[in-house]
Order: C-alpha cells, then sequence, then structure tokens
C-alpha cells in the first residue's frame, strides 16, 4: 500500500519533451505471512532462496527456510539438500528434530517443522538427484510426516513401484534411537537418519560419496 509519483519525460536528439506526471499504489501481497514457498511464488518471489514462512500463521513464530522457484513451476519448500558432504548427516535424534545444517548449503530443515508443514494440508514430494551429468527425479502426490510422539513416521504415496514406497509407514530413526527395529540398528550400520525398514532401497541421508551402495551423491528434496 505504498504510493509512488512516476515522473517521464522523452528526448530525442537533444530536445526533450514536457514532463507527464503520474501516481500509483502498490496492492498488498497476496499472502503477507505465507505459510508455504507456493504461496510467496503467488506473492511474486521469483528467485530461489532463503525466506521467512509462517506455518502457524501471523501470530505464530517465523521460521527460515529454503525455496525453490524454479524446479517444476516453482513454489518448493526444500527439507534436505546434499552437495559436497561438508554437513554431517549421521546425527541424534535431536538433531534431526531441530534441524542442522546451512540453508544455503546442505541441511536438514528438522522432523517438527516438516510435521507442521506437511499437516496444514496436502503437499506433494519431489525428490531430484545428479551425479554428474545424470540427473533424475521422483515425484509423489501425497507426503506427510507425523508427529514425534509418533516418531516422525513417513506417510508416501502417487507414484508406484520405486524405492521410496518400501520405506512408507515407517517411523525415522537415528543413531541414538531406533523405534521399531525390525533386524539391525540400521541408522548405526549406515550412518544416517531415515524412515529405515530393514534397512533400506532408499538412504539420502547416509554417507556421502561415490564409491558405494552404501553412499549417496548430490540429492535436494522439496515439498509443496
Amino acid at each position: 500500500m505504498s504510493k509512488y509519483t512516476v515522473l517521464v519525460q522523452g528526448e530525442r536528439e537533444g530536445q526533450y519533451t514536457s514532463i507527464v506526471t503520474t501516481e500509483f499504489i502498490t496492492g498488498k501481497v497476496r499472502f503477507p505471512f505465507p505459510t508455504e514457498c507456493s504461496q510467496e511464488l503467488l506473492n511474486g518471489a521469483l528467485q530461489s532462496g532463503e525466506v521467512d514462512l509462517y506455518p502457524e500463521g501471523k501470530d505464530g513464530k517465523a521460521v527460515r527456510v529454503y525455496c525453490d522457484m524454479e524446479t517444476e513451476g516453482g513454489g518448493w519448500t526444500v527439507f534436505q539438500r546434499r552437495m559436497n558432504g561438508k554437513a554431517d548427516f549421521f546425527r541424534t535424534w535431536s538433531d534431526y528434530t531441530n534441524g542442522f545444517g546451512n540453508l544455503s548449503e546442505e541441511f536438514w530443515l528438522g522432523n517438527e517443522l516438516l510435521h507442521n508443514l506437511t499437516s496444514m494440508g496436502p503437499v506433494s514430494l519431489r525428490v531430484d538427484l545428479r551425479s554428474g551429468n545424470d540427473k533424475a527425479y521422483a515425484h509423489y502426490s501425497s507426503f506427510t510426516i507425523d508427529s514425534e510422539a509418533k516418531h516422525y513416521a513417513i506417510e508416501v504415496s502417487g507414484y508406484t513401484g520405486d524405492s521410496m514406497m518400501y520405506h512408507n509407514g515407517r517411523p525415522f530413526s537415528t543413531r541414538d534411537k531406533e523405534p521399531h527395529p525390525l533386524g539391525i540398528h540400521c541408522a548405526r550400520a549406515y550412518m544416517g537418519g531415515w524412515w529405515y525398514k530393514n534397512c533400506y532401497k532408499t538412504n539420502l541421508n547416509g554417507l556421502y560419496g561415490t564409491n558405494s551402495n552404501n553412499q549417496v551423491r548430490l540429492v535436494s528434496v522439496s515439498s509443496l
């Protein structure tokens, strides 16, 4: 709701027209307290970067997230990114609950915030992978993370026959907490925090590297 005065004057070969003046008032942003990156996109943000979201509305606490405004139309809230292996993902339950890392580099947004963001309404999930020049992605039409009381269990659907479905319904586990073990302590064995089963078909928070099936390369995980 800011008021602006615009002055316009033309020039051609040193000859100037008279000045034309006009005024306009900007409208309010559509979502002054965006709860997700898709709302920030509708507010006019077109470049990817860090923004403040308000998952609990204007009266709630602002949280800092990274919004991807370029992939598949934009509006994605990125909750995990790995680029170079600098961040340690072999972390405790508390670390994964609260989040860790650098939003501009490698990070995990936090299971508690992820639960809040996926509890507000229908959410889809996109996973992007890259190794050298090879790229791949998977898209899921439905994605939710349960509360801490239910060990941040994952519910994902809408993509048939892929590796993530193996983990559907499983609780999150870390090196210091394995809520419902089915055999070995998978988080310790494969050095990550994930929705392990027995143990995994995808392990995107495992060791970062190139020489083992238990290691991962570049990955970005986003929800909308």
